[in-house]
């Protein structure tokens, strides 16, 4: 498709070191919620103390809210919008994975708006509201390269109770006002989340290439980020102060977070957060990983858009790619080079009883994202993808 519309109010410093450079920004307020995870490593790195030094320069205040876990739950957002209303903050600096990324968007628009999260998510038992009030700025500094919620608009979070995890956000006034990419923060993510983050990146960008509202621009922009990933992520898994290899990930993360701008993801995504609603412990980039070979083959099978997956194999490497099946070839190789390709549903307690149940919390909670698949799948379909994806 030629037709387009792009929304980009998120200022973006791309680049190792540029994290030194927040001070001299024009902040959106005089306190900021540091929003950070409930792990050890943004403080034992010392990204939390240069963050708050960084802010301190810009004379700006900060307290620290650190219980974003991953998968994060609705209950902590709602906790975490508390404390942002009780310190007086008036923006968010999200400094973390995505986790602590798209916590900040549920946060930022709970912190202004009254009840309960669950009010305004579009989908499953949400209840559809709009926002009433504006929610607070939010500065976003990745430390990972997965999500791209560094540059859009959109959360996914989980709600235990209805055994749902469901994208939230959407809305102009939810993007980030700046971001600050420096892959000196990605170096001492360990080789396994490095691949599964890098992973998520990747499927960003081929479910956009596999969309039917794929355009001129999303495409370019996910064959470059395809490329940059399939070649570097390796090294990256490999040796993680690669710096190199880390910013090349980086720009291919960050690249999927503007083709979701302009191309939605498919239905790849609805069935992974259905197995991690229902399993929390399953990283969200392993289970797409899990999926992924049977998700794309059920597309070739039904010759469903042959091309595009030619032009994926391509920027995978296979530069003499003629047929839709290369793309499955690149993708088993690039799973084996970063040590994935061994993963198991059956490690993280996932049954095959289990299928049935999945494929129609995937469709009831996400199922906008079934509309975008380049040929329509049942539920039954769905649940098959599960059953060839077991081990």
């Amino acid at each position: 498709m030629m037709n387009f519309s792009l929304f980009t109010p998120t200022k973006l410093l791309f680049g190792s070191g540029r994290l030194n450079e927040l001070g001299e920004q024009a902040l959106p307020g005089k306190k900021a919620m540091l929003l950070i995870s409930c792990g050890k490593s943004t403080k034992e790195n010392g990204y939390l103390d240069r963050t708050m030094d960084q802010l301190k320069k810009a004379g700006v205040a900060s307290a620290v809210f650190d219980k974003i876990m991953e998968n994060p739950r609705k209950e902590v957002i709602m906790e975490g919008a508390a404390f942002a209303r009780d310190n007086g903050c008036d923006f968010i600096v999200a400094l973390g994975g995505g986790a602590v990324l798209d916590s900040s968007t549920a946060i930022a628009a709970m912190a202004t708006n009254p009840g309960d999260l669950w009010d305004y998510v579009c989908g499953g038992t949400g209840k559809r509201q709009p926002l009433v009030q504006k929610p607070l700025p939010v500065v976003t500094i990745p430390t990972t390269s997965g999500t791209g919620s560094e540059i859009n608009a959109w959360g996914v979070i989980s709600n235990p109770e209805t055994k749902e995890k469901i994208g939230f956000g959407g809305a102009d006034e939810l993007c980030p006002v700046l971001s600050i990419v420096d892959p000196e923060l990605m170096k001492t993510v360990p080789a396994a989340y490095t691949a599964y983050q890098g992973f998520d990146a990747l499927f960003h960008n081929t479910e956009v290439m596999i969309s039917n509202g794929v355009n001129l621009l999303s495409e370019t922009i996910a064959l470059s980020a395809i490329e940059h990933i399939a070649r570097y992520l390796p090294r990256a898994v490999k040796d993680g102060g690669d710096l190199e290899a880390r910013e090349h990930v980086a720009y291919g993360s960050t690249m999927a977070g503007v083709t979701m701008q302009l191309t939605s993801t498919t239905a790849e995504h609805s069935m992974e957060h259905a197995m991690s609603a229902y399993h929390p412990q399953l990283p969200h980039g392993a289970g797409l990983i899990l999926i992924s070979r049977a998700f794309y083959e059920f597309f070739i099978e039904k010759h469903a858009c042959d091309g595009q997956f030619v032009k994926m194999a391509r920027a995978m490497g296979i530069t003499d790619a003629d047929k839709p099946e290369d793309f499955l070839t690149a993708l088993v190789k690039l799973q084996e080079d970063c040590g994935v390709a061994g993963l198991k549903m059956s490690d993280y307690g996932i049954t095959p009883d289990e299928f049935p149940t999945l494929a129609v919390s995937a469709r009831e909670t996400m199922g906008g994202l079934f509309l975008a698949n380049p040929c329509p799948m049942s539920d039954e379909e769905c649940a098959g993808i599960f059953t060839k994806s077991y081990r």
